[in-house]
């Protein structure tokens, strides 16, 4: 431990000096902390060279490209120390159409191969060690004398040519408690390569068995640790693996070149934001990072939905960013099914109100604008209604595509399970999200009740069954939209609904959903919603993160289409002609007109919507 300890206060040369000796392990670099600077190493015939140059950059993540030579050149880049790889390199590894076939610890017997291949150098990820010393985590792998442990993942990278394989990665466990000082850190730092792409169950990543790594030593979780994922350069030698080239040549893993001085690599720039993570599903266990002026925003969106112009005491429903974390969730989600219809207009067809549709569709046409796969289910009474619905927003422009159109009508035994799941497997879920706004839910005694106390079971199909289910079946998470707390999904907030609403005490749903979103007029959730990922996604810090580092940045490509995306004055007003053209009602009065809940759609919606927008824009 003393002569590791006295190794990383020396200059690189020593260290050079005493590997060529022998006398130190190379592998022990990847342990330390502080020190040199490192980089592995990929060598590949010319011919293949244009390819992975292509292929670092599309995946800049884990294969941050430090410099490439011109073939046959064997120095180091002309702004670090030279030293010849070929003689004073680390360990190895000889690959032959794929396949690795052996270990060495010199390249100086391929001298002639060597004249027409090309070096690439990647700068190393190392996991934050040093911040993690800051924080005041004790470094576990350098007391383990391990060579760190690397996973390969079922996260693809970007294909180039004949470079085709997954994601390898590290992990990092780091005390619940310590885990917001580590990311303030690294993504201030500029000392640090990469940042975390996943905190949270390995399963996530395809990752089975920390204990089982790939490549290195496990580090086992400690009671209290949430496992950190960072990109690792090891991704190199499955790159190499993949292509088949008749022969190339890596490092090995813990062994990289040292560099005299500091690399010249670009750092990822995030313009000094702050990130923020936060927990967004337990079962499993996922976490995500975002900005703190993205969640500044979500937080003033959340509170703009929260007024309450009908006086229905909402705000005793209110939990703070129950809007950020469904939002965060629903960005991280592939497949969403949104639900809504409420018929409290039970005497009169259709019996559905204004609220709900809106917000629904106008959050539909964001997720497919984020290219997600979303689907609506509804009852089936109501199926015609809504295949019009959907219909007349794409004619209208609200809509950009249709959007399929399920129903449930439960039955028996399992019936979710199989509706929610492929052939009834939890394990593979159709749906990572469902979203309920304003969707009639279920009380405590099994009926649907409307505002008034009015029992309107009789034109609701069991839904909710659907949200009970997806309690038990880990990956999907729910949110519920609701304004009055016999909402689908509002049984999260029941207690202060049978408290402080008006017939709280009968008409409380009883189903919860993971996040409760309180508004003034669900609506306006489904608006809100649609904005939250807008402003997730044109972050730089969560859009890095969502991707695992992988792949070209997509924000500037596609910002044009999210924009259009969004709800818009001109677009919801549209949206309420169509509601009126199908006589659909106001929820409170009854009328058929451009209101919803009682509330003149320009003096009050218009406005609504303007503000969301100018908030999420400007």
């Amino acid at each position: 431990m003393i002569f590791i300890t006295y190794l990383r206060t020396h200059l690189p040369p020593t260290i050079r000096s005493l590997i060529l000796q022998k006398k130190f392990n190379p592998r022990n670099i990847s342990g330390m902390s502080r020190g040199p600077k490192q980089a592995s190493v990929v060598i590949l015939p010319r011919s293949f060279a244009e390819d992975f140059e292509k292929f670092c950059q599309a995946n800049s993540g884990p294969l941050p490209l430090l410099y490439r030579s011109e073939p046959g050149e064997w120095e180091l880049p002309p702004v670090n120390a030279a030293l010849n790889i070929s003689n004073d390199g680390p360990q190895f590894k000889k690959y032959e159409f794929g396949s690795c076939t052996d270990n060495l610890t010199s390249l100086e017997g391929y001298s002639e191969q060597l004249k027409d291949m090309v070096t690439f150098y990647l700068g190393c990820n190392i996991s934050a060690k040093e911040t993690m010393q800051k924080v005041g985590i004790p470094g576990r792998y350098k007391e383990n004398h391990c060579n760190m442990g690397l996973y390969k993942t079922t996260v693809p990278c970007s294909t180039v040519g004949s470079f085709c394989c997954p994601l390898v990665v590290t992990m990092t466990p780091v005390p619940k408690d310590k885990l917001e000082a580590v990311l303030h850190d690294v993504y201030l730092s500029r000392d640090v390569q990469g940042e975390p792409i996943h905190i949270g169950c390995p399963d996530l990543l395809g990752i089975k068995d920390l204990s089982k790594p790939d490549y290195g030593e496990p580090v086992m979780l400690q009671p209290g640790d949430i496992p950190v994922f960072w990109t690792s350069e090891v991704t190199s030698l499955e790159a190499v693996s993949s292509c088949r080239s008749p022969q190339a040549f890596t490092s090995a893993p813990g062994c990289a070149i040292v560099f005299d001085q500091k690399d010249k690599r670009i750092q990822v720039s995030h313009s000094e934001e702050v990130p923020e993570v936060h927990c967004i599903s337990t079962n499993p266990l996922h976490y995500s990072i975002t900005s703190s002026s993205s969640i500044q925003k979500i937080r003033e969106l959340e509170n703009i939905i929260a007024r309450d112009p009908g006086n229905r005491g909402i705000k005793h429903l209110f939990n703070k960013d129950e809007l950020l974390k469904a939002s965060l969730s629903l960005s991280h989600a592939h497949s969403v099914l949104i639900t809504t219809g409420f018929p409290t207009h039970y005497t009169h067809d259709p019996p559905e109100e204004t609220d709900g549709p809106p917000g629904a569709i106008a959050l539909a046409a964001f997720l497919q604008a984020l290219e997600k796969e979303v689907a609506i289910v509804v009852d089936e009474r109501a199926m015609s209604l809504h295949r019009k619905i959907i219909e007349d927003s794409i004619v209208q422009g609200v809509l950009k595509t249709t959007i399929p159109l399920l129903s449930y009508q439960g039955g028996e035994e399992g019936s979710a399970l199989m509706f929610l799941c492929k052939d009834g497997d939890p394990k593979s879920p159709r749906f990572d999200h469902l979203v309920a706004i304003e969707r009639s839910g279920r009380a405590a005694d099994g009926n649907y009740y409307n505002a008034r106390k009015v029992n309107i079971k009789h034109l609701v199909d069991p839904i909710d069954d659907l949200f009970l289910a997806a309690q038990k079946i880990p990956g999907i998470s729910s949110t519920g939209v609701g304004d009055g707390g016999n909402e689908l999904g509002m049984g999260k907030v029941k207690k202060s609904v049978k408290k402080y609403i008006k017939n709280g005490d009968v008409i409380a749903c009883d189903v919860e959903a993971d996040f409760a979103v309180i508004t003034g007029v669900s609506n306006w959730g489904g608006y809100a919603l649609a904005c939250a990922l807008y402003l997730l996604n044109m972050n730089n810090i969560h859009e890095r993160y969502l991707r695992k580092a992988i792949g070209l940045p997509i924000i500037s490509s596609r910002t044009p289409g999210w924009t259009q995306a969004l709800p818009s004055v001109v677009k919801e007003e549209n949206m309420m002609k169509i509601l009126v053209q199908h006589q659909v009602r106001s929820g409170v009065t009854g009328n058929v007109g451009m209101e919803v809940d009682g509330l003149p759609f320009h003096d009050t919606h218009a406005k609504m919507i303007q503000q969301l927008i100018d908030v999420t824009t400007t």
